[in-house]
Formats: structure tokens, sequence, C-alpha cells
């Protein structure tokens, strides 16, 4: 796919600013971006300086102090960025498709449950209470009432990646305004300009201009997040290495952790194998498999193998690969060609172990062809660790204990999946299989974004969400009143 050219021209996009501090835009002129496709440089980012993310954290920390917005006002910026998304849904698509090398089809989706996230957001800002509490049940505490409320953190670090750059934002910033907190946010280096556009929203609604600061980079900045003090709360999306650092160096300070998997999709032999093959099909290969839940481990029962592999394989085969921007394309580039180089480094590892190629296995530059292998062990990269690319495996099992036993031998549990027409399967997999959310019929990569959102063991800590998310940035302040009767104060 050499000398590529997209149907879509986006350099005129990308002509505006990246960073945003202290209520100034500024330009960037050393770090290129490219449009993963063609390979053009559709503009440049500086590394935003330790000075300068202090300078941002202060600005936030200062426009929480001064600045506070009622729960309506929130509302209100929130709903009308959700409308100003909208309105600007083909630019958006051009810049994301461009950015991130994610086909038409995966962007638009991507930009409408961003849109509801906001709209879920919005709608959280004007449920935040608290509980009346019952202290006067306890022998000497009589005459006590308490109260609890629930109050913004303050600045809040948000730290996004390349894959769904727009939504995982506004999954971010979304409940952070919607709880009173304002917002840093650090943009994954490839794919800086979304964010730059959703800030632009934000403040054309209302926004005030302190209250999200824009800091672009990469480690760097991200290290200057972690030591400044002023910060209350960080939510972070990305890998289980950067997580677990993020964690250890943030101290006492809270933190939400959304990170990989390994995803396990299990087929058992009574379920809709027609509806299971095209599900597993089409979604292990959503946004180059760039997805944390992303189809990656197919478990198949061994008496529907024969049926079910054939059709898998079938509409696989179908998939279009090609120009993100063309709305038939089912299957675009990765976010570069040094991560399609890894990819076929992992295939061709599992191969040499013994694994067997379905179908793929072939390298263009950044694109990675969708593969699937068989014949694995749980032990090859491409089984254990998360691929993060268009790689699915096979898997055979007996019985639905063999299968949960296999797909918990992970260091990971975000997301799993079922596919059965019992009940009693589906049951006893959603007490057993060890992941933060389980899906029946569907695959793995279904997200309701207004449904709390998160793993367990190295898939992360918390819940995002927005009504999740909310309570996680907020504190609990307990008010305890006592022997106010007859005080006169009214």
């Amino acid at each position: 796919m050499a000398g590529r050219e997209s149907q879509v021209p986006t350099q005129a996009v990308f002509s505006g600013p990246s960073t945003y501090v202290g209520g100034q835009w500024s330009t960037g002129s050393s770090i290129p971006v490219q449009d993963k496709f063609t390979g053009a440089e559709i503009g440049r980012i500086d590394e935003t300086h330790r000075e300068q993310v202090d300078a941002a954290v202060a600005f936030a920390e200062q426009s929480f102090q001064q600045t506070r917005l009622s729960p309506f006002e929130r509302y209100e910026l929130l709903r009308k960025t959700a409308d100003w998304i909208r309105e600007r849904e083909p630019e958006l698509l051009r810049l994301l498709i461009a950015e991130v090398g994610k086909t038409y089809k995966d962007t638009k989706v991507e930009i409408d449950r961003a849109v509801q996230a906001f709209l879920f957001s919005a709608e959280e800002a004007k449920r935040i209470g608290g509980e009346v509490l019952p202290v006067n049940a306890i022998p000497g505490a009589e005459s006590k009432t308490g109260f609890a409320m629930r109050v913004p953190k303050g600045v809040i670090a948000a730290i996004t990646p390349f894959n769904y750059p727009f939504l995982l934002a506004a999954h971010k910033v979304g409940p952070a305004i919607a709880a009173g907190n304002t917002v840093v946010l650090k943009p994954a280096p490839n794919t800086p300009f979304s964010a730059a556009f959703m800030l632009q929203g934000l403040l054309e609604c209302g926004m005030p201009k302190n209250h999200v600061q824009l800091v672009q980079g990469g480690a760097a900045p991200g290290q200057a997040l972690l030591e400044n003090q002023s910060v209350r709360m960080y939510t972070f999306t990305g890998s289980a290495l950067v997580g677990a650092y993020i964690k250890a160096q943030s101290g006492l300070r809270p933190v939400v952790l959304e990170l990989g998997n390994s995803s396990p999709n299990i087929v058992l032999a009574d379920a809709d194998l027609d509806l299971a093959a095209d599900l597993c099909g089409k979604r292990a290969f959503t946004a180059a498999g760039q997805a944390c839940i992303s189809v990656q481990r197919i478990l198949v029962q061994r008496s529907a193998w024969d049926a079910f592999v054939p059709k898998l394989q079938e509409v696989v085969n179908q998939l279009k690969v090609g120009d993100p921007s063309d709305p038939q394309t089912d299957v675009g580039p990765m976010i570069s060609e040094r991560e399609a180089s890894r990819a076929r480094q992992w295939v061709e590892e599992a191969v040499a172990d013994g694994a067997k190629v379905i179908c793929g296995n072939r390298q263009d530059g950044a694109f990675f062809y969708p593969t699937l292998l068989t014949d694995v062990s749980p032990q090859q990269r491409v089984c254990r660790e998360e691929v993060f690319a268009p790689v699915a495996v096979l898997i055979p099992f007996d019985r639905l204990d063999e299968a949960i036993a296999i797909a918990n031998d992970t260091a990971y549990g975000l997301q799993a999946a079922v596919f059965t027409r019992s009940m009693p399967a589906i049951m006893k997999a959603w007490k057993e299989l060890e992941f933060g959310g389980i899906v029946i019929n569907d695959t793995s990569t279904f997200r309701s974004d207004l449904a709390p959102y998160g793993g367990v063991k190295n898939s992360g800590l918390g819940r995002e969400g927005p009504r999740y998310a909310v309570e996680a940035m907020t504190d609990l302040r307990v008010l305890i009143l006592d022997g106010m009767e007859g005080e006169g104060l009214l």
C-alpha cells in the first residue's frame, strides 16, 4: 500500500494550536504527528515542560478555588458540549481518522459514544447528593443528627491513550466537570489534536477559561503531573506497566486505572454459532485490535469446533483492509509500523512454538492483516499478554469448568464474554469468571457508557461510567449536629 492517498483531505483540520495553559493556546513545532494511513505530517506539538505543567496545575487549582460552577451550570456546559460535538461531527471524523488511523465505521461509533458520555455526565451533575446518617442510634448520641454530602476533590490529572482518544477523554473530563472538579488533561503524544478539539468545544460552550488545562507529550509531563502535590487524583487509561507505576508514585492520592486485558470469549455448543462467529470475527479486529477489551482468546467447545471455525474464518476473510476514510473499510492501520512489526513478531514466536496460522500474518507498513491462530500454548505471548493488535487465538475445550479455568488463567480481568442459551451456564460464568464484566451473547468488546466499567487483577482499579466516575472524583464530607433545638437560630 505504498504511496497511499486518503479519500478525505485532512491537513486543513490540524492548523490550530494544541496546548492550553493558563487561558492561552500555543502551537508546537518540534514533534511531528502523522496521518496514520498516508504517513503525511498533519501537525506538530511541543512537549510541555515541567514548569508549564506546574503552571497548568496551579491555574486549575486557582480556577477550582475561585470559580465554582453550580450543578445546573455544569449540566448546561456539558449538555451544550454534547450538542457542539454533534454539530462538528464531520470535522471531528476527519481529524480522528487521520490522527488514529481508525476506520470511518469505528470512528463514527466513537464520536456517538462520546456525545452520550457528555450527556450522561451532564445528568449526573444534577444528581450528586448525600444522606442522613443514623448517628443517634448510638447510646449517648440521641441528640445528634448526622449528614453526609459529596464534595469535589480539586484538580484531577487525566491521562488518556491513543486508541480511543476522544471517547476516553470524554469519560474523564465529563465526570470531572460534573463533579465540580478542574482538570489537567494529557493525551497520548501520537493523538494530541482530538483533545484540543474537545477543549475548544468546552470553551465555546461557556467553560471557565482555566477549568481544563491541556498539556502535551510523553513520559516527562506525565511524571511532572505525578510529582505535583496539588493534583488530588489521577485517572489513567493505558498499559498495566504504566498503571502500576502511577499507583506506586501517587502516594495516598486516589487513582482510577483502566488497564489491559487478554479478553476470553467462550463459545458453548448450544450457542447461536452464526451469531458468535459473525461477532467474534468482526470485533476481534475493531480498531485494528487496539482495544483493551478486543476479542483476543476465542474458546470454542470441542463439539462445536468443526462447525464454528469455518464460519469464523469466512467472516474474517471477508473483512476489507485499507483506507480508513473509506466507509466500507473494516480494518485500518495500526498506530505505527513499529506496533505492526511487534504484532508480527509475536505471531511468528507463536508459530515457531507450534501455533498454526488460519489466516493473516501479513504486514504492510503499519497494516497487520487480521490473523487467526490455533494450536497455541497458554505460555505464548499471544495468549498470556495483551496483544493489542488484529490477532486472535482459537482454543478448544470440553466442559464449561475447563473454559472458565482457561479464561481465568491470566493476570488480567477486565471483560469476558460467553455465547450460550443456557441460563445455568450464564449464572455459573457470572459467579466464577474473574473479570469486572461478563457479556452474554455479545463479545467482550461491548461497553455501555453509562454502566460501571473496569477490571480486577492487573486490569486496574476503580470504575468508569459517569455515575461511578463522579463518585470516585468526590469525597464524602460528614456533618454532625448536636442539641440544636431551642438555640434561637431561626
